[in-house]
């Protein structure tokens, strides 16, 4: 059995604020956000529309004609965004499935937080090969941006929280996976021309050590929304010890890249010389160019920096292909790692073989 992405699609909202104004707001130099958090601009939902499922639908529509599937022939569909959506203690996935049409499809969630991309591919790819089914949807959504607060300067890491939304079709084909290369240069494709990208093997890991370094205080069970936590603003992410998080991160987070990186090509046959492009979680641009790097990759080349995206929670992946495709930095042939992490802290990387 193979499976494959068959479509793909991306939306952000047309709202932006640029890093001058994200300076002008918090304080920070504006040298500081556009070159050192990697900031030109983000995209950011009017309060009263673009929820994560208006988004996800646009998301989804797109893919569904990149991969010329009805909805009706979704066996499956999973939303791995944000939890902060239209409702608490909702499912998204049934209503984008409603919205959609997918009268057939199941509909069902998986949460890794900005993780989440490799995961649900994961995830997806083994219940494709296991189960009676052929093709899912993944869908993920975040407007994170409305939970920052710029006087905070102790969750200052989040300031780069932009809105978005991403899609993939999902297929599975009868036989083994395809060969690397045809003799022309890019892989040999069992969807018949209709498949973007093979998808190969994931890994991930879990430090729960970093569990409660990023909360929102109030609006859980510890702590219900009430008159008195709306006037202490504990409605916003907080990170109630920013010193000991990043004294404590610090020396564990790029090795933890590169040990999912490194995992997840070597279960699918390959090692970091067979690696073409990297679709990585927004972060700091220094650290960016650190990860691509340590990996034997030019930054300038063989990944696309999201300055003017920001972080977009578990879509960060799929605008990264979408950009590396557009600027010509990833095509056919090209090997590629969706590379990602997530507060908690969970890493995760898939492993994907491109077929343009």
């Amino acid at each position: 059995m193979t499976v494959g992405i068959t479509g793909m699609g991306t939306y952000v909202p047309g709202e932006t604020v640029s890093g001058e104004a994200i300076a002008a707001e918090s304080g920070i130099p504006e040298e500081v956000v556009v070159e050192k958090m990697g900031v030109r601009e983000k995209h950011v939902c009017p309060p009263d529309g673009d929820h994560a499922t208006d988004m996800s639908v646009e998301a989804a529509e797109a893919a569904l004609a990149d991969a010329g599937v009805e909805p009706a022939d979704l066996d499956l569909i999973v939303y791995h965004g944000s939890e902060y959506k239209d409702h608490v203690v909702w499912s998204a996935a049934a209503a984008i499935a409603d919205r959609l049409g997918a009268t057939n499809a199941y509909a069902t969630e998986s949460y890794t937080l900005c993780a989440g991309a490799p995961i649900a591919l994961r995830q997806a790819r083994a219940q494709l090969e296991t189960e009676p089914i052929e093709t899912a949807l993944l869908v993920a959504a975040s407007r994170e941006e409305d939970l920052v607060d710029y006087a905070n300067e102790d969750s200052s890491f989040m300031f780069n929280f932009g809105s978005g939304a991403s899609a993939f079709v999902v297929e599975a084909a009868d036989g083994d996976p395809a060969d690397p290369d045809d003799g022309e240069g890019t892989a040999a494709d069992p969807f018949e021309g209709r498949s973007r990208a093979i998808v190969e093997a994931s890994a991930a890991e879990t430090d729960g050590s970093f569990a409660d370094d990023v909360v929102m205080p109030a609006g859980g069970s510890k702590r219900p929304p009430s008159a008195e936590t709306v006037r202490e603003g504990l409605h916003t992410l907080d990170v109630p010890d920013p010193d000991g998080m990043k004294e404590r991160l610090a020396p564990v987070s790029l090795p933890a890249y590169l040990s999912v990186a490194d995992e997840a090509l070597d279960r699918s046959g390959f090692d970091r010389d067979d690696l073409d492009y990297v679709a990585l979680t927004h972060m700091k641009r220094s650290f960016h160019e650190r990860v691509l790097d340590e990996l034997g990759l030019d930054p300038a080349s063989d990944g696309y920096y999201l300055d003017e995206f920001g972080h977009v929670q578990s879509v960060d992946q799929a605008l990264a292909l979408a950009r590396g495709v557009e600027t010509d930095r990833l095509e056919a042939g090209d090997l590629v790692c969706l590379l990602a992490a997530g507060t908690g802290y969970t890493w995760s990387a898939t492993v994907l073989r491109w077929l343009g």
